[in-house]
């Protein structure tokens, strides 16, 4: 599933629709077993026949749901004939909730459909859906003790003091050259078999060649790669120029290009170029502002069906 490729950045859409899921299958059999009642009741219903009338307050905080989800949960339940409102006979500005005989005899006719839905659970979800309990326990445990926000900010604030490094090839780093390189070929243009070459062997296609690999690097993520590739004779191809899209706006690109430069320059190249496609405005504009020029014709012999720009280096 997409969501769960987004790890934590999509754990509460994730959560919902596992909520809306059980909800739905819950209601089903709810209907199925003529119960009267609907899922998202449960909570309400069973916490006032557990601890007796009480106020909308009291039931929020102990359900964990909002004040205002709870009032108006009260005046379906009301609307149902399960539940009445009545003045609090200690304090008469405010209301308690409590289950009417309708109520009381709705649930205590379902003892044998929860022991149904408890086992049915445990016969979908085996030791899972039991890990997932224990999950959600602990979860709620540490978020009471250590509020999510705060948590989050801090992380913020810490990451306001890292910069972009660039590091070169190892072989731990390489499912991220493939990565970070598909995610721009399949959104643009398709992946090509050259480009699959590259990916199946970097370090027989560019290291051994006498190439070299490159990545940035933000609070230890993996955020951006290129490549210098050597065709032989002093002659390097600026490739595989790849940045998440998520961290623009940190200069990652930029330091890539110029540490692949450095490269070039250390290496006593005798030429720089590279090919790429002009619907990439923002990417060629850093090539010519980095000291890559235009040239009027195609490199001959050029191995990208994509390409229809070529570019040579003539920086000092």
């Amino acid at each position: 599933m997409y969501l769960s490729s987004l790890r934590e950045l999509a754990l509460g859409s994730r959560l919902k629709a596992l909520s809306d899921h059980f909800y739905q299958a819950v209601d089903e059999v709810y209907r199925a077993c003529d119960a009267g009642i609907e899922s998202r009741w449960f909570p309400v219903l069973r916490f006032l026949r557990d601890v007796g009338p009480t106020t909308v307050t009291e039931v929020a905080s102990a359900i964990g749901q909002t004040h205002s989800a709870v009032s108006q949960l009260a005046d379906r339940l009301v609307e149902a004939g399960m539940v009445v409102r009545h003045r609090d006979p200690r304090d008469g500005r405010r209301s308690v909730l409590a289950l009417t005989d309708a109520g009381e005899s709705a649930l205590g006719a379902l003892g044998p459909v929860w022991l149904s839905i408890r086992r049915g659970m445990a016969a979908s979800m085996g030791a899972r859906g039991l890990a997932l309990l224990e999950a959600i326990d602990g979860c709620e445990q540490v978020l009471a003790e250590r509020p999510l926000v705060a948590a989050i900010l801090d992380q913020r604030a810490a990451l306001a003091s890292e910069t972009v490094r660039i590091v070169p090839y190892e072989p731990a780093l390489a499912p991220h050259f493939q990565r970070l390189n598909q995610q721009w070929l399949e959104r643009h243009f398709r992946v090509e078999d050259v480009d699959r070459a590259l990916f199946a062997d970097p370090e027989g296609k560019v290291l051994a060649r006498g190439g070299t690999i490159l990545f940035a690097l933000y609070a230890s993520e993996v955020i951006g790669t290129c490549a210098l590739l050597h065709h032989g004779g002093g002659v390097y191809e600026l490739s595989k120029m790849g940045v998440d899209e998520n961290y623009r706006g940190l200069g990652a690109g930029r330091k890539l290009l110029d540490a692949a430069i450095a490269d070039y320059r250390a290496r006593a190249g005798t030429e720089l170029f590279l090919e790429s496609n002009s619907r990439l405005a923002r990417a060629l504009g850093m090539y010519r502002r980095a000291g890559f020029e235009l040239q009027p014709a195609l490199r001959p012999g050029s191995h990208y069906e994509r390409a229809d720009v070529h570019m040579i280096y003539r920086g000092g």
